[in-house]
């Protein structure tokens, strides 16, 4: 080979070298673009405004190919007539219809050798596909989705957490498990690795009677699902008081002996968590499984990982912390990935792996229960009337009476007697209560209402439910299902349901009879009113009023009796014609010396 062709070559390979440095360059700009982006959780925008952001970010992908979904009406003209309850009936066997269409995205089928730009596109396209399955579901309006995740950032990094853990745990809330829980998770979870498990972290299982506990353990060991009873507040405080050395740890987690319904503890759910995550890598190690995308290398090289998932102020954030412990300092990111996707290390065996908090698809009777749940935010509602009465129909009256140390009013005698008390009754005696006064004057029943749906959901109105196979509601305030709000509870467990005693025939009757023993307008207006004095609304009492009221009124609606000219000297009848007679006056004459 001569001097000129092995520079030549030379000059080639250095032109290749230079080119596949600048594709370098290229692919890390990209990654930094996708770094700097603020992944922030997107519920609360309109589905059309979603749909069109997302369908602007790929539209040489998808225009032309999908076409808008049809718009149902329904022209019955008797769909007006149906009751309440049968339209909760309707709504129910639709839910029970559609169920399987309520699916979490799924990633779709990769492999190493693709591009990044390929790997985007086909991850937009099958989120753009999973969005416009979900919105053919809010146009039946037989339905009610509530409101999800719509950030399809968020739902990539579940995507990579539920690939690289062996063990994904869901965290969800004790007084209402079912509610947190994502079924379809759980068998994507499946999908990925069919040896891959879910385990329930019941957190917050300190709220919990010891007897409702049990009737939970029963629930899911019946339907084959594996869980634990945990509280990481209990654990943060315990460890905290180790650390400083002042007292003993309190033994309020090992107050059962069952390992049912017995709260574990910090080092006791680490033991826990790494025990059953080996036994599923070991299963898979054996079995040699199929898929490319499961977390084996991690067993061989830092041990196993467990993912964390749940819905935002569930308590997962409060789990981590708790969990790491002393061993802060050593939390580390993974290199080369995404700022939000962490792996915490707590020892050469185990390693938590922290996925954002996210909202899945549900069917619920309506997006306030959501509210009063904390998985929305409460500090952005608008109508706070309707959050409050999901609180008011959860906790019983008494409940409300004795944390507040206020009087609610009872109900009247044409009302039924076991009715929840009405969110303006609540709000309305609260505001009284704490002087919560607006600018206007009124009752500043915005702040009212977010102090008591703050105490709702940190626990100090205290509330559960009860598995859908035990009994119909719960004893703080109860539903006849785990998802309905509207009907009020009478179970007696746990010592706070409301009263039997309490009822009367009157809600036995039938509609007509109530309507015909209905009192007048103005009998309801004077039992607003001896309401409003009776709770210290009222500026003053009616007797007063009605006193002052008259004494006023002669000075305040005429005006003030004047004296009257006397203009007798203009017209006078003693003429004698029967016409009036004017009098002349003249000017009187100065008659002094006159100034030259």
């Amino acid at each position: 080979m001569g001097k000129g062709e092995k520079t030549g070559l030379g000059r080639a390979l250095v032109k290749h070298h230079n080119q596949m440095v600048q594709l370098s360059k290229e692919k890390g700009r990209f990654y930094r673009n996708q770094h700097k982006k603020v992944l922030e959780s997107v519920t609360e925008v309109n589905d059309i405004d979603a749909v069109i952001d997302q369908a602007d970010e790929a539209h040489r992908l998808f225009s032309g190919i999908h076409p808008p979904a049809s718009i149902l009406i329904n022209l019955d003209p008797g769909s007006s007539e149906v009751t309440d309850e049968k339209r909760r009936e309707l709504q129910k066997r639709e839910e029970e219809l559609h169920a399987s269409s309520l699916r979490v995205p799924r990633r779709p089928p990769w492999n190493s050798k693709m591009s990044v730009e390929e790997l985007d596109n086909n991850e937009r396209q099958a989120f753009l596909i999973w969005r416009r399955s979900l919105a053919r579901l809010e146009e039946n309006e037989n339905l009610v989705l509530t409101p999800f995740e719509k950030n399809l950032d968020i739902w990539r990094q579940l995507w990579r957490v539920v690939e690289r853990s062996d063990l994904l745990v869901m965290v969800v809330d004790a007084r209402d498990p079912l509610f947190y829980r994502c079924p379809d998770l759980e068998e994507y979870a499946r999908e990925v690795d069919e040896h891959k498990k879910t385990m329930l972290l019941v957190n917050k299982a300190d709220l919990l009677p010891l007897s409702i506990r049990k009737k939970w353990a029963e629930y899911f060991h019946l339907h084959g699902i594996l869980y634990v009873f945990w509280s990481a507040k209990a654990a943060s405080e315990d460890l905290e008081r180790k650390e400083l050395g002042t007292s003993e740890i309190q033994d309020n987690v090992h107050e059962s002996s069952d390992d049912k319904t017995r709260i574990y503890g910090r080092e006791e759910l680490l033991s826990r968590l790494l025990s059953e995550a080996e036994d599923i890598a070991l299963t898979r190690k054996i079995l040699k499984p199929i898929h490319p995308t499961t977390s084996t290398r991690n067993a061989e090289t830092r041990g196993v990982m467990v993912g964390f998932v749940g819905y935002p102020n569930v308590g997962k954030s409060s789990t981590i912390n708790a969990l790491v412990g002393a061993k802060r300092a050593g939390v580390t990111s993974t290199p080369g990935k995404t700022k939000h996707f962490q792996t915490l290390i707590i020892s050469e065996k185990l390693t938590l792996c922290d996925c954002p908090g996210l909202v899945f698809p549900s069917f619920t009777s309506s997006r306030y229960e959501m509210i009063a749940s904390g998985v929305l935010p409460i500090d952005r509602m608008t109508e706070h009337r309707h959050a409050v009465q999901v609180v008011a129909n959860r906790v019983p009256r008494k409940v409300i009476e004795d944390v507040y140390k206020i009087s609610l009013p009872k109900p009247k005698p044409y009302e039924p007697q076991s009715r929840p008390p009405l969110a303006s009754e609540l709000l309305r005696v609260y505001c009284a209560s704490r002087n919560y006064v607006s600018s206007s004057g009124l009752p500043d029943e915005t702040k009212a209402a977010r102090q008591i749906l703050k105490d709702f959901v940190n626990g100090k109105l205290p509330h559960y439910e009860l598995p859908p196979d035990v009994g119909d509601g719960c004893s703080g305030g109860g539903t006849d299902a785990h998802h309905n709000v509207d009907n009020p509870n009478d179970d007696n467990d746990g010592g706070t349901s409301l009263s039997d005693d309490d009822s009367s025939g009157i809600d036995e009757q039938p509609l007509g009879s109530e309507l015909e023993d209905a009192p007048s307008l103005d009998h309801v207006l004077n039992d607003l009113n001896a309401f409003d004095m009776a709770n210290g609304i009222a500026p003053r009492n009616a007797a007063t009023a009605n006193k002052k009221k008259s004494s006023k009124a002669p000075h305040k609606q005429h005006k003030k009796p004047q004296r009257k000219k006397d203009r007798t000297w203009r017209v006078s009848n003693d003429g004698g014609d029967g016409m009036p007679s004017v009098k002349v006056f003249q000017k009187p004459i100065n008659t002094g010396p006159v100034k030259i």
